[in-house]
């Protein structure tokens, strides 16, 4: 009993000493009028003393036309402890290049399905 109290001891202060030493940079959600209705995007960034990425959120949320995963039709997140990228409700564990080009990679693709919408509503 003892052992286990000494290991949650221990995690929970290595989860309180983590988590006060990491601080948001990026809070940032963007409404935007689409295809009919308004998407969302969405960025949020936590940063370590060492000023390194060690938590993030990317989202494209469009609840017209996407009623899983509360709307979210593409995103990539570390919210699990791995690198996931989120699409249609279903996400995969993918290779992390690192934040700066992850992120123009989730900003590239919200664009082309922004686009590739916007085009099919013209029909």
């Amino acid at each position: 009993m003892q052992v286990l109290r000494y290991a949650h001891q221990l995690c929970y202060t290595w989860f309180v000493v983590r988590k006060s030493q990491t601080r948001k940079i990026t809070d940032y959600e963007t409404r935007f009028r689409c295809a009919g209705g308004v998407g969302i995007l969405r960025e949020e960034v936590w940063i370590d003393a060492k000023d390194e990425v060690v938590q993030y959120n990317l989202a494209l949320i469009l609840p017209h036309l996407f009623l899983q995963d509360n709307g979210r039709v593409l995103g990539y997140d570390n919210a699990h402890g791995y690198h996931e990228r989120h699409f249609h409700g279903t996400s995969t564990k993918i290779s992390f290049p690192g934040y700066p080009a992850l992120s123009r990679r989730f900003y590239r693709e919200a664009e082309a399905m922004r686009n590739r919408y916007e085009d099919e509503s013209d029909d």
